[in-house]
């Protein structure tokens, strides 16, 4: 064990699992998730509610969670959200940001909350993407969407259609290309990424018959992307780009807006995509569904977005983990790696 920056170098990878909403799916998928195989040198922390996780354990027939660092103690009343609650499910992320920042875990995985219960808890962010970033200081950051056939970042988020082309500019498509080619390059590990821009308009405009975004901003910015050593490239017609990413030809896909990116990304990864948040000093992957407080309790929600969002964080951490071994070989050690 070694110590690099403040962080703890171990052989271990520690991840935190947030319980989300208490009243949510949180608790089922936690506890279901938990009843898979996972490699060896991974270390799983609940940040949560150890009296409701049993409590839930027992109602619906799961094994008992174990390694719960408990902040809360509730009853288990799910498709109930309330104030008790909603103060819980923000405690478990504060409390593991903290421990990511403090290195203690080395990533964490966040189960769903519901914009709703931020609010009655009296957080002034809209989702959980603007909070990680405020708590981490973080200046830049991106949502993006990870799957084993799909992967987009979203340039625009949560606005109306209407105004998403005057929400884009060089600069930001800029911003975003470089924080998807820091996830591909130093978390996934790829060594030569492929990334494509898609356009806004039909057929990419049609040389300006269909708008001119694409010859002021997306042009533009692809050259300057390049320009920059950024393997970018397009703009593309949209209605056929995610077809290429998904048979192999792209690793991601600069997405302009909501649902151009997440309309083709939960077609195919529906129940196995990972919501990641790039731009973070820590690694954060979450499950891309909401609290479902509709059939919380019923013992029928899916764990495997959870599934794959441990995984996704599981490579995350490892790979910043041997970037911090070797920074924290000595220089003659570094030199013998070139």
């Amino acid at each position: 064990m070694s110590t690099k920056g403040g962080s703890t170098i171990t052989s271990k990878v520690r991840l935190g699992i947030t319980l989300g909403c208490p009243a949510g799916v949180g608790p089922e998928i936690v506890l279901k998730a938990l009843g898979h195989p996972f490699p060896e040198d991974l270390e799983l922390t609940i940040l949560g509610d150890e009296n409701l996780l049993s409590e839930a354990a027992e109602r619906l027939g799961l094994p008992r969670a174990t390694n719960v660092i408990s902040l809360s103690s509730l009853p288990y009343n799910p498709g109930n959200p309330a104030p008790e609650t909603a103060s819980a499910m923000v405690r478990y992320i504060k409390e593991g940001v903290r421990r990511c920042l403090a290195g203690e875990l080395d990533g964490l995985v966040t189960c769903p909350i519901s914009k709703a219960a931020l609010k009655m808890a009296g957080e002034p962010y809209p989702g959980h993407t603007e909070m990680l970033a405020a708590l981490t200081g973080a200046q830049k950051v991106a949502m993006a969407f990870y799957g084993e056939r799909l992967s987009i970042v979203l340039a625009t988020i949560h606005v109306p259609l209407k105004d998403v082309p005057g929400l884009l500019s060089v600069a930001r498509l800029l911003e975003v290309s470089r924080l998807a080619h820091d996830f591909l390059r130093k978390d996934l590990g790829l060594s030569q990424p492929r990334m494509a821009l898609a356009a806004l308009n039909p057929h990419a405009s049609e040389g300006g018959l269909f708008g001119n975004e694409e010859e002021e901003i997306l042009v533009p910015a692809v050259k300057k992307a390049q320009r920059q050593g950024l393997p970018l490239s397009g703009p593309y017609p949209a209605d056929s780009l995610f077809y290429r990413a998904a048979k192999g030809e792209f690793d991601l896909v600069v997405s302009l807006y909501h649902d151009q990116g997440l309309i083709p990304f939960k077609l195919l990864h529906f129940e196995d995509g990972v919501n990641v948040t790039l731009g973070l000093p820590i690694v954060r992957t979450s499950v891309d569904h909401g609290t479902a407080y509709d059939i919380a309790g019923k013992g029928i929600a899916s764990e495997k977005s959870l599934l794959a969002a441990i995984r996704l964080a599981y490579r995350m951490a490892k790979n910043r983990l041997k970037g911090l071994e070797l920074d924290a070989l000595p220089v003659s050690a570094n030199e013998g790696q070139h």
